[in-house]
């Protein structure tokens, strides 16, 4: 069976793509320390604290959507484009 150069690169592609999905615990390089402790906390924070988004990041939605059509109050700053 004789398999083509395109479909061997093919194979080759999905093999390293599917490596890129791989997990594990962040860990420092051998020449490197944690950085400083925030200014205001008593503990040092892990990997997995420091790689949560912030509330401001990502805040929490607090407007209702609308359930029905209606219509929508004039906007003075909806202007049509000049030409």
């Amino acid at each position: 069976m004789s398999v083509s150069r395109t479909s061997l690169l093919a194979i080759v592609g999905a093999l390293a793509l599917a490596g890129c999905g791989n997990r594990a615990e962040l860990k420092l390089a051998p020449d490197q320390r944690t950085p400083p402790i925030p200014y205001g906390r008593e503990v040092q924070p892990g990997a997995d604290d420091l790689l949560k988004p912030p509330a401001q990041a990502a805040p929490a939605r607090n407007v209702e959507p609308r359930r029905r059509s209606q219509d929508r109050e004039d906007d003075p700053f909806d202007l049509p484009p000049e030409n």
